[in-house]
């Protein structure tokens, strides 16, 4: 006898509490207007968070690898901390480059570097309590409301300019003593490009090392300062905190396909996510780890990291001085390879990205940054940043410079014109 009728429709099994990160919002609502997708040809990526995938020539960057060799012990199940190799080449980058001491254990590969941070934050005890930047990189916020982490933002504003003190990530005015408190920073930061460095950077992870406090550094963007930037340096006694430093292959080596990312930190932690990729990963493609391990080859990537910071800061400043004379405001630190920028009053990024999406291009609007709003979309919440966006000029090529201020310029002016 059957037990269903198969003409009812069923409610689904899976939660329906789980929209796409807010670029895809973008990239979506770009494609229904445009009739493609975003980084098709004659499409102008200016939303788009990853860097050019080929050889920096202009800054003498070394070619990046055509292949990888695979044997037959590479068909086996991969380990779940990640390849032997791959972990020590993690840790001879950052040992040599920053004169740090971790072990091969101080290290867990993902599959790039946003599982990582799922992973911590999935793991998390429920008495700790995460800081964020009232804007961040739009993933966070999903991460976050996800694992269900109970997290507080950390103003950031024109006033603060966009760089709120270390201290106020570790306030404990409405908490008690014995609330443990874990920021969530990326550094340099995504969307402004402000950056911790120096004294700054050594300040926050001295505050991180004390007792009932910790720390997620999102690195994913440490080659893109000069010089590159990692909280690793000012680390005292890893293997006695809970720090996290997430990097991956991503953004500085040029690679965000091979999806392969890590984190650093102390070796129980350590132990704890590997368990966790023992039964719910399972590892990570041998391949994409060789393809990692040619890429940190010491003399490749010390050329690659100069290539980086050259050709970037170059893209920056001219960008930047662009933005400038149009009338934006300019609010970009000095790390990242986005513009952080207001637009005039009366003009609003939502309105610029529609006008935009007719002539094939796009910004991400800084609502989509928002840390504050709500995970599911409230048509009452109004941003306090709708006249922010975010600019990538991680992607473009240096020959498209002069075409994309022009459109963006003709774009401008004409939205200026309708407002008037």
């Amino acid at each position: 006898m059957s037990t269903s009728s198969p003409t009812r429709v069923r409610e689904s099994f899976l939660s329906d509490n789980c929209p796409p990160m807010g670029i895809y919002e973008t990239l979506y609502a770009f494609r229904d207007a445009f009739g493609s997708f975003m980084g098709t040809e004659g499409t102008h990526p200016w939303s788009q968070g990853f860097p050019l995938t080929r050889r920096l020539e202009k800054f003498d960057g070394p070619p990046l690898p055509a292949e990888v060799k695979v044997t037959w012990e590479d068909r086996f199940y991969p380990k779940a901390w990640g390849h032997p190799m791959l972990r020590s080449s993690i840790v001879d980058y950052y040992n040599s480059r920053y004169g740090s001491s971790i072990t091969p254990e101080n290290v867990m590969v993902f599959a790039g570097g946003r599982p990582g941070i799922y992973t911590i934050m999935a793991f998390l005890k429920k008495n700790v309590r995460v800081r964020i930047g009232s804007i961040e990189w739009p993933a966070y916020l999903d991460i976050l409301t996800q694992t269900e982490t109970a997290y507080e933002t950390v103003p950031y504003t024109k006033e603060n300019g966009f760089r709120p003190k270390n201290s106020e990530y570790f306030d404990r005015s409405n908490l008690d003593d014995q609330t443990p408190i874990m920021p969530v920073i990326s550094n340099p930061q995504n969307p402004s490009g402000q950056t911790r460095h120096g004294q700054e950077l050594k300040e926050l992870i001295e505050i991180a090392e004390m007792g009932g406090n910790g720390l997620l550094l999102d690195e994913a963007y440490e080659m893109f300062h000069s010089p590159s930037v990692s909280g690793i340096e000012f680390i005292n006694d890893l293997d006695n905190s809970n720090i996290f430093l997430a990097g991956a292959c991503t953004k500085g080596l040029q690679s965000p396909g091979i999806r392969i990312g890590w984190v650093i930190a102390s070796k129980r932690n350590i132990e704890t996510m590997a368990n966790y990729s023992s039964f719910g990963m399972g590892g990570v493609s041998h391949p994409s780890q060789h393809y990692a391990i040619e890429l940190l080859e010491p003399s490749r990537v010390k050329r690659a990291r100069k290539a980086v910071e050259g050709h970037y800061n170059w893209q920056r400043d001219r960008y930047g001085r662009a933005f400038e004379e149009m009338g934006l405001g300019v609010y970009t630190g000095e790390g990242g390879f986005y513009h952080w920028l207001e637009l005039p009053e009366g003009l609003d990024s939502q309105g610029l990205n529609e006008r935009l999406f007719k002539h094939g291009a796009a910004i991400l609007c800084a609502s989509d940054c928002d840390m504050d709003r709500p995970h599911s979309k409230d048509p009452s919440y109004v941003t306090p940043y709708d006249r922010f966006f975010r600019f990538s000029f991680g992607p473009l090529l240096p020959e498209s410079f002069e075409s994309d201020i022009e459109l963006f310029r003709q774009v401008l002016e004409e939205y200026k014109a309708e407002m008037c």
